[in-house]
């Protein structure tokens, strides 16, 4: 059997293992880099080459800056700048996420862009209450329609390099925007229209979907706004100096400090280092006779017209559950000394169904019973080893480190900005952007080990040795030389047409750069034989590599968003096709009226 016949029954085995969704996609790339290595249609010495790849090495680089985003409060930010403008409106939130990537794109590698602004849509879901499957698709579109009008994409920077070593001039910075411009305009009106009833209602995997943000879910069960004080500290008040994490007479009253308002609208979490200050207002849960209030100097205010938030991301709501096992059940919090050795406070105790609320530092624990706490979101991290309590859920929007914020913002823009002027390649600047994050202490390497889309990697590296195998058998050649065989004397947008066509179906298989290296010589060399301008044929070609939208495979971008998406190839395929099929028509309307073909 022929090395050609074999990658042809590969891809096909391969597509019908994608559209029936029984495999998983990662397990089924790595199936077709398995067959290929065993059959030796790919040599052993390349069969493993997709995990050094640089669109692999790119994503491990971005997966991890996207870790310091989220851990010191970046993709909280810019999540909440796009939930102000667009509130709950889905018809909004896909536009601006679709426009926020497109605009990044022009500026970035899409890779990048996506790394950059996924933990923030994530956080935007959550917020938004939307589900992840309703917007990541058009984050990945988004960003894939931007790098069509601008120089700095992989394939138009080599289509370009191969005009110039061709002896014509190559395109400049903008000479894309022309015809990839109205490609982001009709993609943003189609997935605000059609695309939008086209995309998957919810997560298919739940693994991703939250309904609320965790803490105020929590708020919620525990009814944790019911019968609190607003206490305001006079000034010959004896809690002037004291911590409010534990103030000794706090414990006299029975109160429970929750929240502290301090002049200038700042808001604080109890913490050992919160001292309470002349004029802080004090939000508590408990009660006490209006006399020892005076006694203390206290004031009871009305509660705040503007709404305070119990929880925040850097000192967010978190449930504990008692293990079976553990040295604390039969003890109370006061004997535990809780606050303290924890670091935590605890708001509430639920047991038997419904939540405690008062006197709750004198009970005793039981086996079953899960705590309501709130601290510093690095103090609930560290319970994921505990013996005696067991995390139940952490929040994916806290934040732990948000002294980093300012640091982790530059290391990203300096990181992007190289990659931007392709000093280097992309792969090694966005992995060293990684490791200098890493030694400033913006992110851990475990967490970010833990979150890295090992899903997408393993596909890419899968999938890389089959554009291997279309390349090396001649398979991609024969196709080609049968296409200019059939065209005969055709008008030259046909020509263009044809090259964009071959160009796209090649990109659903073809990994990284492969595409335009082998069909852009043979492009230029038709525009000779037809006496046409070689262009518009050369960026015909260079956009047809950017129509990656009917399948996940066809771009990292894609493969990016498909896990935090639920998503399948059925799923790339239905929102895709109306897509592709549009941007099609948009491009060569464009390469007849720019470039007069």
């Amino acid at each position: 059997m022929s090395a050609q016949l074999i990658t042809i029954l590969v891809i096909a085995a391969a597509l019908i293992l994608l559209i029936a969704t029984r495999l998983r996609p990662d397990l089924v790339a790595l199936m077709v880099m398995l067959a290929l290595g065993i059959t030796g249609v790919v040599d052993n010495t390349h069969v493993f080459s997709g995990f050094s790849s640089s669109a692999v090495m790119t994503i491990l680089g971005i997966s991890m800056i996207s870790v310091a985003l989220q851990q010191t409060g970046v993709a909280n930010v810019l999540g909440k700048m796009i939930f102000k403008i667009s509130g709950r409106s889905e018809i909004m939130l896909i536009f601006l996420t679709a426009l926020f990537s497109a605009t990044l794109s022009l500026f970035m590698n899409n890779i990048a862009a996506v790394g950059v602004l996924l933990p923030a849509v994530m956080s935007l879901s959550r917020r938004s209450q939307t589900p992840p499957s309703r917007i990541l698709i058009p984050l990945a579109f988004g960003t894939i329609m931007g790098g069509m009008a601008t120089l700095l994409t992989t394939s138009n920077i080599i289509v370009s390099s191969a005009l110039k070593e061709a002896g014509f001039t190559g395109f400049g910075l903008l000479d894309y925007f022309p015809v990839g411009a109205p490609v982001v305009a009709v993609g943003l009106i189609y997935l605000v229209t059609i695309g939008r009833k086209l995309l998957p209602a919810g997560n298919k995997n739940g693994s991703a979907h939250t309904p609320m943000v965790l803490s105020e879910k929590l708020k919620n069960l525990y009814h944790l706004e019911s019968d609190l004080l607003h206490l305001r500290v006079l000034a010959a008040s004896p809690f002037v100096g004291e911590s409010a994490f534990s103030s000794p007479h706090l414990k006299k009253l029975n109160l429970e400090i929750i929240r502290v308002l301090r002049r200038g609208n700042r808001t604080l979490t109890p913490s050992p280092d919160t001292l309470i200050q002349e004029g802080d207002i004090l939000i508590v849960r408990g009660s006490t006779a209006a006399q020892d209030l005076k006694t203390l100097f206290l004031e009871e205010v009305p509660p705040s017209k503007q709404q305070v938030e119990l929880a925040d991301n850097v000192n967010p709501l978190a449930e504990l559950i008692i293990s079976p096992h553990s040295d604390l059940l039969g003890r109370n919090l006061c004997e535990i000394d809780f606050r303290s050795k924890y670091n935590l406070n605890v708001l509430g105790i639920w047991r038997e169904g419904k939540p405690l609320l008062k006197d709750i530092s004198t009970l005793s624990l039981k086996n079953g019973d899960a705590l309501l706490v709130q601290g510093g979101a690095e103090a609930i991290h560290r319970l994921e080893g505990s013996q005696d309590l067991l995390l139940l859920e952490e929040d994916p929007d806290t934040v732990f480190r948000p002294q980093k914020l300012g640091l982790t913002i530059l290391i990203t823009l300096l990181t992007l900005g190289f990659a931007a002027m392709d000093i280097l390649p992309v792969a090694l600047v966005v992995l060293s952007g990684a490791v200098l994050l890493l030694l400033t202490g913006c992110m851990n390497l475990n967490d970010a080990f833990k979150r890295i889309e090992w899903k997408a990697i393993f596909l890419i590296a899968g999938m890389w040795p089959l554009s291997l195998a279309i390349r090396d058998t001649g398979l991609a050649s024969a196709l080609i030389n049968s296409l200019l065989n059939l065209l005969g004397n055709v008008p030259p947008l046909l020509v263009a047409a044809a090259f964009m066509l071959l160009a796209m179906l090649f990109t659903q298989f073809m990994s990284g750069p492969v595409t335009p290296i082998i069909i852009t010589p043979l492009a230029l060399a038709a525009a000779s034989n037809f006496g046409i301008d070689p262009h518009p044929m050369a960026m015909a070609v260079a956009l047809g590599c950017s129509l990656a939208f009917i399948s996940p495979i066809a771009h990292p971008v894609n493969v990016m968003v498909m896990n935090p998406g639920g998503y399948n190839f059925k799923d790339f395929f239905r929102v895709g096709w109306p897509l592709t099929l549009l941007a099609f028509l948009t491009i060569l309307a464009g390469l007849h009226l720019i470039w007069g073909l």
